[in-house]
């Protein structure tokens, strides 16, 4: 993935950028920033070491002074809108980047960048060791973010304190502590923008993982207030769903008594290649005395490169199903490898899960 993504930064990109930099700094030399970019180990750099690199060639060709800077970048962003560069793009996020490097030690400065620069290009990662260096600072200046008249800062007051915020550098004293994320939380339940509702989403998925029951206290009062926050909260607490706890079960309406009846369970095959689909089928039968709630999922156990086993759990339905109705399903599952998953040969096993139960299930063998 991250070599396909690398390559964004071909000649249109700095045909671009450099006609910007032109027009933002009178003094610029475009053959030797274009000389200095593409160096001997250009070719040779992954996504965020470009990213990085780009930043510190640009720093070269600024003031090194960081208050002047930072007004610069600002004209250098008035420039690329109007030339049609695409907002919220990732390959401008050597920006945010380059605040993270030089603006360390300049807080004040820094967050006022931030604020500017992430309606333009995403800065959640960038924002994080100020978030570690100065945690009361950052964080109060977070909760203000959540009355900002712009969805993308007010998105960067949730996402950039995400405690385990994917590819970005972790925040141990928030995984440990995330009571200093609530406030902020609390103020982005019922926002109008769906870009800053799923970022707060993400962020109770991230604070689940360490403290889940800290969570299930925020649903409960949450739960039944607003529409945006019923949606939060269901996608915030997914990972608790899969796992099938009982508590998040419960919130939502779902019994771990579900007295369901699998029936005529078939793969279509028992042995496939990697690269092939598993076809597989079932029936499902409510056997309670009431109509029932029920979450009806699979879970896969893929064989690891050492031989082990690791389940990954996809999601078929829910829904309200009457007594004593037969349901059918099929359904195909795709072992193509992919950036995210890389499959292996051996025995995997698929089991059928309602409300957090495995049921029943079924062996196959995955071949080279």
């Amino acid at each position: 993935m991250a070599e396909a993504l690398k390559l964004i930064y071909n000649q249109a990109f700095f045909d671009q950028l450099t006609k910007a930099l032109q027009e933002s700094l009178p003094a610029f030399d475009k053959k030797k920033f274009l000389k200095a970019i593409h160096d001997n180990q250009w070719e040779q750099r992954e996504l965020k070491d470009r990213m990085k690199h780009i930043a510190w060639v640009m720093h070269h060709f600024l003031s090194k002074d960081f208050a002047k800077d930072v007004k610069t970048l600002f004209i250098l962003i008035d420039r690329l809108r109007k030339n049609g560069a695409r907002e919220s793009s990732f390959e401008y996020m050597f920006l945010p980047e380059y605040v993270e490097v030089y603006g360390i030690d300049h807080p004040d400065l820094a967050l006022k960048a931030f604020e500017q620069i992430t309606q333009f290009t995403s800065c959640e990662f960038a924002i994080r060791p100020f978030i570690k260096k100065y945690s009361e600072q950052l964080m109060a200046q977070l909760l203000a973010w959540t009355t900002h008249k712009s969805e993308h800062v007010r998105r960067l007051a949730s996402e950039g304190c995400r405690p385990r915020l994917p590819w970005a550098m972790a925040l141990p004293a928030l995984k440990k502590n995330p009571a200093p994320i609530l406030p902020i939380l609390e103020k982005l339940k019922q926002d109008p923008s769906e870009y800053v509702r799923r970022s707060v989403a993400n962020n109770l998925n991230d604070i689940i993982k360490d403290n889940p029951e800290i969570v299930l206290q925020l649903a409960k009062k949450w739960t039944g207030k607003h529409e945006h926050t019923d949606a939060i909260l269901k996608h915030g607490t997914r990972t608790l769903l899969k796992q099938g706890h009982v508590g998040a079960l419960n919130l939502f309406g779902f019994s771990a008594d579900t007295n369901c009846e699998v029936l005529q369970f078939t793969l279509a095959q028992k042995q496939l290649k990697i690269g092939e689909h598993l076809h597989f089928s079932f029936q499902l039968c409510n056997n309670h005395k009431k109509h029932h709630k029920l979450r009806l999922e699979y879970r896969i156990y893929y064989v690891k490169s050492n031989g082990k086993q690791s389940a990954k759990i996809f999601k078929i339905t829910e829904n309200h199903f009457k007594t004593g109705e037969l349901h059918s399903f099929q359904r195909k599952q795709s072992f193509q490898d992919m950036t995210t998953r890389k499959h292996y040969h051996g025995v995997h096993k698929i089991c059928l899960v309602v409300n957090g139960s495995e049921l029943c299930s079924k062996t196959f063998k995955l071949i080279p």
